[in-house]
């Protein structure tokens, strides 16, 4: 017969104990569940008690005590960083990460999940080839016509393939959900401030997986040589044929020839493959580079700029997981997307009534929309800027920009500190005036994509649609940062104002001298201590004149804490000791 057991069951940080009983003096077992969780077994013999920290070393030696003396302990484990955390193996399990806006990167890995299973399904029965056949199967409006053998193993998915349908339909929502996750998650990572030292890494990796992404569903769409992806096949001869010098024969040599060609589907299907790849080492790396510094958290009882460390597998993630996964479903059950047998087979030269591309492509196709159609001639070469600027410089400069922002802001602001506590986006004025800059910018691009419909639906001329376009995308950004500029510092000093008169409750008290007192109650978030804004660190002499002028741009109309005034109304709550939660009546007409 066995021995009694202590079952110990690890929830997020403290050890809960649920099931114990007395321990003889001949053995004892303790099972422990967790990562890397084993047996451990010690003898006690001859001694009537357990180990030190067992039911034997509380007083009364009950399950009770048993219980408060192993929640004690686990309480009283000191925390490590997460490159300590790290760097041994069990250690940094750390807390549940409550706020909803990081659930943006998990359903953006849960998406990717997604693709990769229903890719690989698709993987097996499609067939990457532009070779001419006939088509003989169940879709009967299309039997007899010619087309690609690409097209009709699509055709073969969808009708003839048990489930076919479903997971085509899964695989496009995924690709579609997974693009707006990985940029819902950047601008959550902008605006807080997540993208600091030490997870600037982190950010380039989500901007790759962003641009990758994007490949992937272009070229995942050019796979079924349908109709409507002729028309991004249109779309990626003129980009290329834009290229200054070179474009015509990068465009021969991506097509294998004249435009169909004969190669297009192939490559396009190699791209998509590699691309993929390229993204699972980078979400491995992303998992290595969590493990290693933690998650950043928002502001906390917990001690000041310590990581979040990353815990083993949860019923948590668990139920993110298949609750996306649930909803992918869903959506490729009851909603119909991208159904290739209406659009018929790819013919050059022809194209669809109304094509657009996904959503995440439509500011390219809204910046080439709205762009003058101008020509220059060099040296007897035409050049195009209508096209090579709105589908290349305009995206390219604007990844690089987001690449490249952590390291401006590192050199405009001083700051070279390790953060893991986020900012509220109110207390970084400047830097979120940017990103509402940014997202206007995007925005009017976007909507722009759309002028036709716009002019149409709306009864007004095209060409004063473009125009308007035109001005916005000029004009809407510096409104736009001027406007959110102000809102955040109004928020400031707004939250000043309650730091240090507290939080009105609207009763009032009077005194036996006929005087007037109003309850205030303290706010719910404690004053930060000096400057607000995203040089909290320590500060640098700046080394010329453009630094010190970003170096303005950055600090010089931020909020602060008047030490003068903070230290008066200490002195002052000090003295009302009788009323320690009520403060003088402002006079009629103060605010």
């Amino acid at each position: 017969m066995k021995g009694p057991s202590i079952q110990i069951y690890r929830m997020n940080g403290p050890f809960i104990v649920v099931a114990i009983c007395h321990v003889p003096p001949s053995r004892f077992v303790i099972s422990v569940t967790g990562r890397g969780a084993r047996d451990r077994r010690g003898d006690a013999r001859g001694r009537g008690r357990c180990p030190r920290g067992g039911a034997g070393s509380h007083p009364d030696g009950t399950v009770a005590g048993m219980i408060q003396t192993a929640m004690r302990a686990a309480r009283r484990r000191p925390a490590v960083s997460g490159r300590q955390a790290g760097g041994r193996r069990g250690g940094g399990r750390g807390t549940h990460l409550g706020h909803w806006t990081f659930m943006f990167g998990e359903i953006a890995a849960y998406s990717f999940a997604v693709l990769a299973v229903t890719g690989f399904f698709l993987l097996v029965f499609y067939e990457p080839s532009m070779e001419r056949t006939g088509y003989h199967g169940s879709y009967a409006t299309l039997r007899g016509v010619s087309m690609s053998e690409a097209y009709a193993s699509t055709l073969r998915i969808s009708f003839d393939v048990r489930g076919g349908l479903l997971i085509r339909q899964i695989h496009h929502w995924a690709a579609l959900i997974f693009v707006a996750a990985v940029t819902l998650q950047l601008l959550r990572m902008f605006f807080t401030g997540a993208f600091r030292r030490p997870r600037t890494r982190n950010w380039q990796i989500w901007i790759l997986l962003l641009i990758l992404g994007m490949a992937a569903g272009v070229t995942g769409t050019i796979l079924p040589d349908d109709m409507l992806s002729g028309g991004s096949l249109a779309l990626i001869q003129g980009v290329t044929q834009s290229i200054p010098v070179v474009g015509s024969y990068v465009t021969l040599w991506l097509f294998g020839g004249e435009i169909p060609g004969q190669a297009i589907i192939f490559r396009m299907y190699w791209v998509h493959l590699i691309v993929s790849m390229v993204m699972v080492i980078l979400f491995v790396i992303r998992y290595r580079l969590l493990r290693r510094y933690g998650h950043s958290q928002f502001g906390s009882p917990r001690p000041a700029e310590l990581p979040v460390r990353v815990g083993a597998v949860r019923t948590g993630v668990v139920a993110s997981f298949l609750t996306t996964c649930g909803v992918l479903a869903l959506l490729g059950a009851v909603a119909q997307i991208n159904p290739i047998w209406l659009y018929g087979p790819y013919q050059p030269g022809s194209i669809s009534a109304g094509s657009v591309p996904g959503w995440y492509m439509g500011f390219l196709d809204g910046a080439l929309r709205i762009m003058p159609s101008w020509e220059f001639v060099v040296g007897g070469h035409t050049v195009t800027p209508a096209v090579f600027i709105p589908a290349l410089v305009i995206p390219g400069g604007f990844f690089l920009l987001l690449a490249t922002y952590p390291a401006f802001e590192r050199w405009a602001t001083g700051d070279r500190q390790l953060h893991h506590v986020l900012d509220r986006p109110r207390n970084t004025a400047t830097r979120t005036a940017l990103g509402v800059a940014g997202v206007t910018f995007y925005g009017v691009l976007w909507a722009a994509a759309a002028n036709d419909q716009i002019a149409s639906n709306f009864h007004v001329s095209l060409f004063a649609v473009t125009g308007f376009f035109r001005l916005a995308v000029l004009a809407g950004p510096p409104i736009a940062f001027v406007l959110t500029q102000r809102i955040c510092l109004g928020l400031q000093r707004r939250d000043l104002r309650t730091a240090l008169r507290g939080v009105e409750t609207g009763i009032v008290r009077r005194l036996p001298d006929g005087g007037y007192l109003e309850d205030v109650q303290p706010p719910a978030e404690p004053l930060p201590a000096g400057p607000l804004g995203p040089g909290d660190g320590p500060d640098r002499e700046a080394s010329g004149r453009l630094q010190a002028a970003a170096r303005r741009f950055y600090r010089v109309d931020l909020a602060r804490v008047p030490q003068a005034d903070l230290a008066r109304v200490r002195q002052a709550d000090l003295a009302r000791d009788d009323h320690p939660t009520a403060r003088p009546m402002p006079p009629t007409g103060e605010k």
